[in-house]
């Protein structure tokens, strides 16, 4: 079923959203993207005359109570959104009470999921590769489908917006769908509109294809390497994985992140790359600093060539060079990871240059993807949102699925 051409009046629907939302010392909301990227959805069901009901996770609780990461917290936040009074839920696998009072153009919001270990559908507390782990699996699958029931049992209309989370089979985003028929399951608006932009970036290429990945590690970002030097005319690295490509090839790296086990994997990469003729591009120079802070010592030296008691912090002025004209001129673009410790505001030089490369690229005429939370961040922080086609609310489904993988999320509406 097409979420546009369901109508909410008089049903209850509840609404898988990604409000993962990060939140300041004092419980305040710092950057609301997620919960306005949901609002096509909540708001047809309420303007049809349904009623509202939105689950959700927030960071990462492993099973248990943690005040600090209850979703009580951005109920002003939903409620200011959305225009009406968010009631909510303080334990989302007992609200039956909660449920069957809303009424139709009302909404509620479930505590969040992962207090609960049926969420995720992880054993808790055994070891893996034990014979009492295979048996705990078992029993913990039981016991994530009476959770992903239960939560089924509020609503009569099951809607999965949530792309961030699409890639994992939970309960609430995979589980659940089972407990519904195809014409009360659906994707939601936002779900749509990010698998229709990974299918521009991958099913439809204008080339030149450029992709950016930064990051730290080589290792979480290898399975979509591999696959995009079988895509891309243009792949830069940076980031953090500078320093494992600087150091695979013989060079000194001071103190900078290094996956020293992915030396061999650093290689290959290279190879392969050259082997399929995509234009590889890696850092060539580096700002480096003394101590990781903000107010460090900086200067600039050869990526290659760092001293010792010193390590890489941001791209250099020559590498952005570079990166920029690897982006110059491409036709699709994507963006994931940033190319420094953006978060400091002394070392977002390079990430900076990135941003502008892609929204000029854009101006152009370019389809540019911007995926995965801290290159988001970076987009926001430059004020250059507005200047992109498309700003992913997902960082590992987006991955996942542009590494081709089936996502859970999205096959359970289809099945």
């Amino acid at each position: 079923m097409k979420i546009e051409d369901f109508n909410f009046a008089g049903h209850k629907a509840i609404v898988r959203v990604d409000f993962n939302v990060p939140l300041d010392e004092n419980g305040h909301v710092t950057d609301d993207t997620r919960i306005r990227g949901a609002l096509p959805t909540l708001k047809k069901v309420l303007n049809d005359g349904g009623a509202l009901i939105m689950m959700s996770h927030m960071g990462k609780p492993k099973g248990k109570v943690k005040p600090e990461l209850s979703l009580s917290q951005i109920v002003k936040n939903v409620s200011d959104a959305l225009g009406v009074d968010v009631k909510f839920a303080k334990d989302c696998a007992n609200a039956d009470a909660e449920a069957a009072a809303l009424k139709g153009g009302e909404a509620l919001l479930l505590e969040n999921l992962r207090f609960y270990p049926e969420e995720e559908g992880k054993p808790v507390g055994v070891e893996k590769g034990t014979p009492e782990y295979d048996a705990a699996k078992a029993e913990m699958k039981e016991r994530q489908k009476a959770f992903a029931k239960k939560l089924a049992s509020y609503a009569d209309v099951y809607v999965m917006d949530a792309f961030g989370t699409a890639h994992r089979k939970h309960a609430s985003t995979a589980v659940i769908a089972d407990s519904f028929d195809k014409e009360h399951k659906m994707l939601g608006f936002l779900m749509e509109k990010e698998v229709k932009a990974v299918d521009a970036v991958l099913g439809n290429i204008q080339r030149p294809f450029t992709a950016i990945m930064g990051g730290s590690k080589v290792s979480t970002k290898i399975g979509i390497i591999e696959n995009l030097l079988t895509k891309v005319d243009n792949l830069i690295l940076c980031g953090g994985m500078t320093y494992t490509f600087a150091k695979a090839q013989g060079g000194k790296i001071g103190k900078s992140i290094c996956e020293n086990d992915k030396l061999d994997v650093a290689l290959d990469v290279m190879k392969k790359a050259k082997a399929n003729g995509v234009n590889l591009v890696l850092g060539t120079d580096s700002i480096i600093a003394d101590d990781f802070k903000n107010d460090a010592n900086q200067k600039v030296a050869p990526s290659n060539d760092i001293p010792d008691g010193w390590e890489g912090m941001d791209a250099g002025p020559e590498t952005r060079k570079a990166f920029a004209a690897a982006i110059k001129g491409a036709k699709t673009i994507l963006w994931n990871g940033p190319a420094g410790v953006f978060e400091f505001d002394n070392f977002t030089g390079g990430s900076r240059a990135i941003a502008e490369a892609v929204a000029e690229a854009t101006k152009e005429g370019a389809f540019s993807l911007i995926g995965g939370g801290d290159s988001v961040a970076c987009i926001n922080k430059f004020g250059l949102a507005d200047q992109v086609s498309y700003i992913s609310t997902g960082g590992g489904a987006l991955l996942e699925a542009i590494e081709g993988k089936v996502l859970p999320g999205v096959a359970a509406i289809e099945k």
